[in-house]
Order: structure tokens, then C-alpha cells, then sequence
């Protein structure tokens, strides 16, 4: 199945988006942008970089802009849906009311092709240290060989497992989640690879 394909079949499963979704699509396909699906989701790609990506939620469909950071957005349509965790990508919000704009979509869709033209990027700040919690230090130094596995993985994949263990606030669902990441990391996998090769 091609990507158009696989973005057909996206938008005929919808129920209650199918209209505004076929919509921004059209947008998109006045573009030079490639269609794309990532996270099975229809994404838009200018030479293999993100540019844009429609997705469903239960209450609204959103257009999200990898760069959106750069965008003037003088007309006030796009927030940062994670404030304090995403730091470039911008949402641009439909609810079932709202009528969509397309010249205005496009517009914005043109600019973003412009600032990835130019190559906007805000780059990604590696941040050095991970930081164990205590119950997963304390797993570490009594398995030799979960211990071997996880300083094999690379500081990304160490700090997912350590934030994922450190963030649950009860020590049950913290003693849950290390058995579960013991698993993985014993298989050499990060918490999070099966969402990034989508």
C-alpha cells in the first residue's frame, strides 16, 4: 500500500473529521510537499524533513507544523500543546465547529515550506547526565547483566528508562514500570523505538 493509499484509508475510517481532514489534505496537495504517513499519520515532507502532519483527536483535528516554532503566526492559530516539553512544533487547532480557512491554511503551509527551504531547525539540546531513582540504582547493582545492558545503551535510551521509573509517584507503580523496562532493556531495546520507525 503507498503512503496515498495508506492516507485514503486514514481519512474513509474517520467519522466525525472525514470532511475537514479530506480539506486540509487538498491544501496539502497544492504544495510541492511529499506525502507521507509517520505514526500513522499523513505527514508532509520537503527533502525527507517534517514540515506538517494532520492529526484526530477526539475533540478536535490538529495541523502540526515541526518547525512551527519560526512561523509569524499573525493570525494567532497555533499553540504549543505541550508548554515546557515541545519546544519547535506548533498546533494549529479544529474543533467540529470551526470552518477552515483554506487560503489561510495555505499560507501558513507556504511559510512553513519557506523556513525549511532556508533550513529553520531549532535544534535539539542533548542534555549530558541521566539520573537514576534509587529503585532502579538498587536493580542495577543486583543484576550484573541488566546493569551491562543499560550502560550499552546510548544516553538517550538510558535517560527515557530512568525518567520513565523516576516520574511515577508511587513506589508500587515505580517497582511496576522497572519490571516491565528490565525486559526491554535486557532485549537491548529503548522504551520508545517501536513509535520511531512508524
Amino acid at each position: 500500500m503507498t503512503d496515498s493509499q495508506k492516507v485514503d484509508a486514514f481519512i474513509a475510517s474517520q467519522t466525525k473529521w472525514k470532511e475537514k481532514l479530506q480539506q486540509l489534505r487538498d491544501v496539502f496537495q497544492k504544495t510541492e510537499l511529499t506525502e507521507e504517513v509517520k505514526w500513522g499519520k499523513p505527514t508532509y515532507t520537503l527533502n525527507g524533513k517534517m514540515v506538517a502532519a494532520m492529526a484526530d483527536f477526539k475533540n478536535h483535528i490538529a495541523l502540526w507544523f515541526h518547525q512551527g516554532v519560526f512561523l509569524k503566526d499573525e493570525h494567532n492559530k497555533l499553540i504549543n500543546a505541550q508548554e515546557g516539553v515541545t519546544k519547535a512544533l506548533r498546533q494549529w487547532r479544529f474543533e467540529e465547529k470551526d470552518e477552515i480557512d483554506s487560503k489561510l491554511v495555505l499560507e501558513y503551509i507556504k511559510e512553513a515550506i519557506l523556513n525549511a527551504s532556508a533550513g529553520k531547525e531549532l535544534k535539539k539540546t542533548v542534555k549530558k547526565e541521566v539520573t537514576l531513582p534509587e529503585i532502579f540504582k538498587n536493580a542495577l547493582a543486583k543484576d550484573k547483566e541488566l546493569e551491562k545492558k543499560f550502560n550499552s545503551l546510548t544516553p538517550g535510551r538510558q535517560r527515557e528508562y530512568a525518567e520513565y521509573i523516576g516520574q511515577a509517584k508511587r513506589e508500587v507503580t515505580q517497582q511496576s514500570r522497572l519490571e516491565k523496562c528490565c525486559e526491554m532493556i535486557k532485549m537491548g531495546v529503548g522504551l520508545n523505538d517501536k513509535y520511531k520507525n512508524c
